[in-house]
This record gives C-alpha cells, sequence and structure tokens, in this order.
C-alpha cells in the first residue's frame, strides 16, 4: 500500500487535515538464535517491510487506536494508557505508551492512530518489534519528548515483556530502531554495544522463506526456554560466578556442563554456548568475505536449533531439509522463535527461482501448506516519513 492510499484510509476515518507518518522495520536474523536473552550476540538486519503509522494528535484527552491489519479498535482516556486490552493487538503499542508515563512523561492531548503492517503476521520476523519501535519513534517526535533512539529501543522490549508477556530479548527491538541500509547488526547483547557490519553479498540474494506456518510466541514454549537457559546459570554458578550463559566459552562449558544435572537443560546451554560461537565466527567470515563458511555456520545453527533447543519442527525442518538440495544453496536455517514462522537462506542469484520453484513445490507435498518467499532488501530502522 502506497503513502497515498495510507493517508487515505486515515483521512477516511478521522476526517481531513495534518497527519504525520512514521516506519519502523521487522528483522531478519542471519545467525545467533536465542542468544539475545542469554547475554551473547546476534546478527540480524532491519528489512523493507515492517509497520506504519500514522497519527494525528487532536485536542480530546482520549486515544483512538485503529489497524488496518486487525478488526479491533478502541479508543482510551490518558489516564489509562497503562492497562492492558485483554489479548488485544493494541497492548503492543499501549504497552509503550505505559513506558513514556513511567518516565514522568505526560500527554496533555490525545491523539488518532492509524497503523498498518506489511510484515507477514505469525512468520517470526518482528512484526510486535516493528510495531512497538514505530509507536516509539512517532510517540516521542509528535509529543516533543525527543528521547535517545536506544532508549525508545528498551521501552519497546519492557513493552514486550509487561503487555505482551512474551520474555524476549532486545534483538529483534534493537535491530528495528537501529537498522541501517545494506548492513546488519551485531550486537552484544549483554553490554548492547555493537556494530554496523556491510552485507556485501556479490551475486547472492537473502531469501526468506515462510512456512505459513505461524509461530506464537506467547504460547509459552518461548518463556519455557527462557526459564531452562535460566536453570543451566543457576547450576553453573556455584562452580564459575556467571549472570547469563553468553558469559561462557564453549571450552568452559565442556568442563563445567556435567555440573547441569537435567539433560534437557544441559542441551539448551550447550546449543546457547555453540550459537554464540558460530556467530563471532560467522561475523569475522563475512568481514573476511568467506561466505561459504558463512553457510556452513547457518547450516549448523539450524542443526543446534533442531536437536539441542527443539524450536524448530517438522515444517522449519522441511523447508530447510528441501533448500539443501538445491545447488546454489550457501546456507540455510530457522530464523526467529522458532515454533513456525521463516527460514533464511543465502542464494546465489541463478538459482533464487529455482529454488523457490523447487522448495516451493516440495515443501507444498510433504506439509500441505503454500509457502511464500521474500528476496529480502536490507533498510534503515525505524524513521519519520512525512
Amino acid at each position: 500500500m502506497s503513502i497515498e492510499e495510507l493517508k487515505q484510509k486515515f483521512f477516511e476515518k478521522y476526517g481531513e487535515g495534518r497527519v504525520n507518518g512514521y516506519f519502523a522495520p521487522g528483522r531478519v536474523n542471519l545467525i545467533g538464535e536465542h542468544t539475545d536473552y542469554n547475554g551473547g550476540f546476534v546478527f540480524p538486519c532491519a528489512l523493507s517491510f515492517g509497520n506504519y503509522l500514522l497519527i494525528r494528535k487532536t485536542d480530546r484527552k482520549t486515544f483512538r487506536f485503529a489497524s488496518l491489519n486487525m478488526a479491533f479498535e478502541t479508543e482510551i482516556s490518558v489516564e489509562d494508557l497503562n492497562k492492558p486490552i485483554g489479548k488485544e493487538w493494541v497492548n503492543y503499542p499501549i504497552g509503550v505508551f505505559a513506558q513514556f508515563l513511567k518516565k514522568g512523561l505526560k500527554f496533555e492531548q490525545g491523539a488518532d492512530l492509524l497503523f498498518f503492517g506489511d510484515v507477514p503476521a505469525g512468520a517470526g520476523l518482528s512484526s510486535s518489534a516493528a510495531l512497538e519501535v514505530v509507536t516509539g519513534v512517532a510517540i516521542s517526535d509528535v509529543y516533543g519528548f525527543d528521547l535517545d533512539r536506544l532508549e525508545i529501543v528498551k521501552m519497546s522490549q519492557k513493552a514486550e515483556h509487561e503487555f505482551a508477556g512474551v520474555m524476549c530479548g532486545i534483538m529483534d527491538q534493537f535491530a528495528s530502531g537501529m537498522g541501517k541500509k545494506d548492513h546488519a547488526v551485531y550486537l552484544n547483547c549483554d553490554t548492547l554495544e555493537y556494530e554496523l557490519v556491510p552485507v556485501l553479498l556479490k551475486g547472492i540474494k537473502i531469501v526468506i522463506s515462510n512456512t505459513n506456518s505461524p509461530h506464537k510466541l506467547d504460547s509459552g514454549k518461548y518463556n519455557e526456554r527462557v526459564a531452562e537457559c535460566h536453570s543451566a546459570v543457576k547450576a553453573i554458578q556455584p562452580y564459575k560466578p556467571i549472570n547469563a550463559l553468553g558469559e561462557l566459552s564453549p571450552e568452559d562449558f565442556d568442563l563445567l556442563s556435567g555440573k547441569i544435572a537435567d539433560p534437557t537443560v544441559r542441551k539448551r546451554a550447550k546449543h546457547v554456548v555453540t550459537e554464540i560461537h558460530r556467530t563471532n565466527e560467522a561475523v569475522e567470515c563475512l568481514k573476511a568475505g568467506d561466505i561459504a563458511r558463512f553457510g556452513v555456520l547457518m547450516n549448523g545453527s539450524h542443526t543446534s536449533l533442531k536437536n539441542d533447543f527443539e524450536v524448530t519442527g517438522f515444517e522449519l525442518d522441511t523447508m530447510v531439509e528441501e533448500a539443501m538440495k538445491v545447488e546454489g544453496v550457501i546456507g540455510t536455517r530457522m530464523t526467529g522463535g522458532g515454533f513456525g514462522g521463516c527460514t533464511v537462506s543465502l542464494v546465489k542469484d541463478e538459482a533464487v527461482d529455482k529454488f523457490i520453484d523447487f522448495v516451493g513445490t516440495n515443501y507444498a507435498k510433504k506439509t500441505g501448506l503454500t509457502p511464500k518467499f521474500y528476496v529480502a532488501e536490507i533498510s534503515d530502522g525505524g524513521k519519520k516519513l512525512f
């Protein structure tokens, strides 16, 4: 949908007049999965699709929320901007408003808000983070709060914790807020130090394959994995004073893994420690132009997520297995929280069409689901459009 079409939709709902528009992207993580809430490294990039927000301040003391994607609409008084509404989508932006209130930032005027997202919902490409970040960027600008972008990223993560009940790490919001065109974000999730690394893939495309088996992070499995990782830390702490699994080297883990009595928890910890190591190596490979090795590490990431962290499932595994059969595929893996969603693959230009046809056909035969494919473009983080 074009910007002009979005404006027209806003005018139809709220009336003519001046309106401001904002955008925040979804993200795809090239490697480094389930490491962010463990104080490890991740390597995501912002995408060209995401969430749009058109907003206009009013003289009322209420905020009206509507979306072109969701049927539910509501009007909320300024005093109730810290109260979630059931399980509705508006909890994501309301959760961000609540973070502003926590900082003592008051809203003397209400506003009309219209959201539109072109991130495939449930695909694991962080539509929720894009929704939170676009809200934070817009509020800060429209109301003259002028918050630092990193602060908006942190507030967006807290909104997800407190209003959506998903104890996510900071990767999704960070990539949506801080991304840069044609770069990936090499982020230390413990210190929040980061480096924007150019993604120079000559003759290679990033292809996102949507299983159309939607993941639901609020179903409890994600929070279960978070708890298991915390259990691993507690088991190791008497022998090495750590606060997160990200503080362990592979050598440390080899020495201390026996202290984790629960074999399932031990497997979870193994994935985290080895995935952090893979991510660090992958970034160095990209910088050195060793894309073949980068692909090998992507494949290893998926195997670990399947066998040790157990967050893939039949659909994601089928997508990866079929992708591996295509000549010209350099590497492929699930991306996002798992339990459905998408894979990300590095595919040579000349093999992209064959990849989409071959993988799509075989995946549909085996799963009964019709996948969708996107050739990714890496974009900037959250911004004002007009």
